[in-house]
């Protein structure tokens, strides 16, 4: 039910107007760290002089700084603001996750290891193949279901779930990580059923507690499905309410445990490796050692980012245009080198 949180609309997102590109292959090759690093400025410089060194990347909208929950630094750029809606594109897919862990503790999925053709029996091929009954609900977190149509012949097909179950596996249920929209989609219809509400229903009331969070438009499949793993409008302020959730272990700050621990845990261990920019990756969330530091990110098309490093109770929200790939222009690198700027400062304070 609605609370003192209204989730009011905030960047409305038509189907038709929907990216026809996905974050894997469009994302894909990118040039190395040092080729995407902001140039030096200095010895030691304040974080402060490093968010002003933000206004070097035109994408960049929004940064947020906290670490063991005290914010050190908030800053818009090129006219936009922390409170700005923007698609956070495939950082959502971190939220999905989120909830397949708050459903099954709640008993509504027996666990990871669950077969997904049960639940979708209704959109199942008339022939399926028979890996199908082999593909669980932690293989489509882990982005191992072996199923990879692109994002754009999905968006095209009128049923998009049942396009999906039968469409030409990429890989066997298990193998390599093939980075695919279509598996989140698959969650997001999977929450919807056995939630018995809309997968936005679902997340205002599962995470009512969190003060500060909030999805505002969140565009649908033609069936009414909300689009798992994208097209999400969010502030940065409200992704960065999530992130600390997550550093905390699940908990809101006032000790109410949203997402389980335990889960917050296993979704941070690494399942498989990312075949285009070589990261771990484990339930919807990407791995990584950024400024000589373990780092646990959300990453979505176009740049928007949400860094957390655990060690040094350090959580860093970065949005940017999404209108443009992160990775094949070296942009997402520039990320990356921010962030390892922001933990050295933070390491000398």
């Amino acid at each position: 039910m609605l609370t003192r949180r209204t989730f009011a609309l905030c960047l409305p997102i038509s189907l038709a107007a929907l990216s026809v590109r996905a974050q894997g292959a469009a994302d894909a090759a990118s040039p190395s760290a040092e080729a995407g690093a902001l140039p030096p400025s200095g010895s030691a410089p304040s974080l402060p002089e490093i968010l002003e060194r933000g206004e070097r990347l035109p994408p960049l909208k929004a940064v947020i700084v906290s670490q063991d929950g005290a914010q050190l630094a908030e800053r818009g750029y090129h006219g936009y603001a922390p409170t700005d809606s923007t698609n956070i594109k495939s950082a959502s897919k971190s939220i999905v996750s989120a909830m397949v862990g708050i459903a099954i503790d709640k008993g509504l999925l027996d666990g990871v290891d669950q077969p997904i053709a049960p639940l979708l029996i209704s959109d199942l091929p008339e022939n399926p193949d028979p890996r199908l009954a082999r593909i669980t609900i932690g293989q489509l977190l882990s982005m191992q279901s072996g199923l990879g149509p692109s994002y754009a012949r999905m968006i095209a097909s009128r049923n998009w779930v049942r396009f999906t179950l039968a469409d030409d596996f990429v890989e066997d249920p298990g193998g390599d990580m093939v980075y695919s929209t279509a598996s989140t989609h698959l969650l997001s219809a999977i929450l919807a059923k056995v939630g018995g509400k809309p997968t936005l229903q679902l997340a205002q009331d599962w995470f009512d507690p969190l003060d500060g969070f909030r999805i505002g438009s969140w565009s649908r499949d033609r069936q009414g499905i909300h689009i798992g793993g994208n097209q999400m409008a969010m502030t940065t302020r409200s992704l960065h309410v999530f992130g600390e959730l997550y550093r905390r272990g699940g908990r809101t700050e006032d000790g109410v445990q949203v997402v389980p621990e335990a889960w917050v845990k296993t979704s941070w261990e690494q399942r498989t490796t990312s075949r285009y920019s070589g990261d771990g990756y484990g339930y919807c969330w990407f791995l990584k050692e950024i400024g000589g530091e373990d780092v646990r990110f959300a990453w979505g098309y176009g740049g928007q980012m949400l860094y957390i490093v655990p060690r040094l109770a350090l959580t860093v929200t970065m949005t940017s245009e999404s209108d443009s790939p992160s990775a094949a222009n070296g942009y997402r690198d520039r990320l990356h080198a921010l962030l390892a700027d922001i933990i050295g400062a933070v390491r000398t304070t």
